[in-house]
């Protein structure tokens, strides 16, 4: 059995093959996914599980160098953007931040290698994770 946090193994997979500035995505229940993007749908029911249970795993076993953000979570859901910015610290993470419109956002999600959709159900709980390296 693997021994570390993230035991999804599809999303443990995913994280294994991409390579530097790829990127994932990890959204909330309402965000829509493009045709053609792997989905990783771990949604239950709403708040189930939730956008932060799920990034922490991810952070476990993810180098992120880059996080893209919708610029409206910081009026319209400071709590999350908080606990995101928390979640990497705890994980030693500095990211670059970088911030675009929600609109921008959907669009860069149609290269996202994966989208992993989780039962948040509160505004603009998106990320995108770009790759790094660990050397």
């Amino acid at each position: 059995m693997k021994k570390s946090r993230l035991l999804n193994s599809e999303l443990s997979y995913e994280i294994s093959r991409i390579g530097h500035t790829a990127h994932i995505t990890l959204c909330d229940a309402g965000l829509p996914i493009p045709k053609g993007v792997k989905r990783i749908d771990l949604a239950v029911e709403a708040q189930v599980p939730s956008f932060i249970s799920v990034l922490k795993p991810i952070l476990s076993e993810m180098q992120v160098e880059e996080i893209i953000l919708a610029q409206e979570i910081k009026e319209k859901n400071p709590e999350m953007y908080k606990e995101i910015l928390k979640s990497f610290e705890e994980a030693k993470m500095n990211p670059k931040i970088t911030w675009v419109t929600h609109e921008e956002f959907k669009q860069i999600t149609k290269t996202s290698e994966a989208i992993v959709r989780t039962g948040e159900c509160s505004p603009y709980a998106n990320i995108i994770l770009k790759s790094g390296v660990v050397f």
